[in-house]
């Protein structure tokens, strides 16, 4: 997300726009000023402090190291590769390890982008939404999440659905700022419809305002709300 993916700058589907073209093939390489090691069976095979992030189009950012911070033990090899934009520097596939962590924090997915942000703001925007006839949400006590780089999204507290006629899923996903997506099902009268609605049970510390709240898919239910369309800058 961010500069590389979603709509970013650097994507290939912008929400904006600069002044002048920028190269399709541009890369953007910054020093990361944390501590990241890579464990893999019990032993650490990358530990550096001269780390640099790597962002390219449609693709999260990706570690790099000098090659000295790379130490494959005996029968363990983290499979480096060389870092073209870097000179003399390589890159592990996310794969290669068994763990990865951020000072002594575990990271997840891949590397978190400095340049994304997700805001969760109070608001009355409305959210109605149905299937089949049935409303199973329709309130104005919303959370607005606005995530950089994608669309804004409503979410709602379990007390404004039918949750009665949602049951969990054995569907998760996971998200490097928001955690772990618990999914839930609708089912009405004979009627099942797969993972609608989402929640957060345990989220990451940035994004606590969204424990426990819902979030519907408007590819499977239909979704109203009244949220601003997007707007062209030219």
């Amino acid at each position: 997300m961010s500069l590389t993916t979603g709509r970013g700058p650097l994507s290939r589907n912008p929400a904006g726009r600069f002044n002048k073209p920028v190269p399709d093939d541009v890369v953007y390489v910054e020093p990361f000023r944390r501590r990241v090691r890579g464990i893999l069976d019990g032993r650490t095979v990358i530990d550096s402090e001269r780390v640099v992030l790597v962002h390219r189009p449609g693709q999260p950012p990706a570690y790099a190291f000098p090659a000295a911070d790379v130490v494959a033990a005996p029968g363990v090899s983290p499979s480096p590769e060389p870092e073209p934009e870097v000179p003399d520097y390589v890159r592990v596939p996310w794969q290669a390890v068994d763990a990865w962590y951020e000072e002594d924090e575990r990271v997840s997915g891949h590397p978190r982008n400095p340049y994304h942000r997700v805001d969760c703001v109070r608001t009355t925007r409305r959210l109605r939404v149905e299937f089949a006839g049935t409303v199973l949400v329709d309130t104005t006590e919303t959370m607005g999440v606005y995530e950089t780089a994608l669309e804004p999204r409503l979410y709602v507290h379990p007390d404004h659905a039918r949750r009665d006629l949602l049951i969990a899923s054995r569907t998760t996903t996971y998200c490097p700022y928001k955690g772990t997506a618990w999914y839930w099902t609708a089912v009405i009268d004979d009627l099942v419809v797969e993972d609608v609605a989402w929640s957060y049970e345990d989220p990451l510390p940035e994004s606590l305002p969204l424990r426990r709240l819902l979030s519907f898919d408007d590819a499977r239910v239909t979704v109203h709300h009244d949220l601003p369309s997007s707007v062209g800058v030219g």
